[in-house]
């Protein structure tokens, strides 16, 4: 009986050559699309943000100034995500405002459990259409909150709503605005001085 033995062929240097570039090739794209991945969310944020696309609202340094005759009725909506023990809500529930008018409105926070914790909100207005015209001049959503046990705070919100608004046929009829709010659990950041303090304390 013959026995048939498996014996390794040995390739040539340039097939061998053309496998790494392959594999090299394959490598890159991997830690390209990982990449994006980490990049997509601030770039659709930072997207959002300037188009007001998905209800985004828009941030501005300074008020209207011009006021219209017609008003919009603006209703408040707040929302608390997992893992946040606090309990989240408007101060009022809606209100009537003069398109173009600057307000100020007031939400309300209290940390529930017996730590401190710390959240930060997203938001955004419906209809969608109507994100690229509501302008925020102040809003707590713009950095972290700490909340030690047990502390209340309010948080204000100075708005207005772009009297370009009643231009474009998507959005001229539109009567009643929802300005929504969700805090999230967050990693309260490190101070900069402690940062430093503590890479001093690791390169010692």
């Amino acid at each position: 009986m013959k026995v048939m033995r498996m014996t390794n062929t040995p390739q040539p240097p340039g097939k061998e050559r053309a496998n790494g570039v392959i594999v090299g090739a394959c490598l890159a794209f991997v830690a390209g699309m990982v990449g994006m991945a980490y990049a997509a969310v601030p770039l659709y944020d930072m997207f959002c943000r300037v188009t007001g696309y998905n209800g985004t609202t828009q941030r501005v340094e300074q008020a209207s100034d011009v006021i219209l005759d017609e008003t919009v009725k603006v209703t408040f909506d707040a929302n608390v995500g997992p893992g946040l023990p606090w309990d989240f809500k408007p101060v009022q529930r809606d209100i009537d405002v003069r398109i173009g008018e600057t307000v100020q409105v007031m939400y309300r926070a209290k940390n529930l459990s017996s730590k401190p914790t710390t959240g930060q909100a997203t938001f955004n207005v419906t209809p969608m259409a109507a994100g690229a015209y509501f302008n925020k001049v102040q809003c707590f959503c713009f950095t972290e909150t700490t909340l030690k046990p047990g502390e209340e705070m309010e948080m204000p919100v100075v708005f207005f709503v772009d009297p370009e608004i009643v231009k474009p046929v998507e959005t001229k009829d539109i009567k009643t605005l929802t300005l929504s709010y969700t805090f999230y659990p967050r990693e309260p950041s490190k101070p900069v001085a402690a940062v430093k303090d503590g890479e001093t304390e690791n390169r010692l």
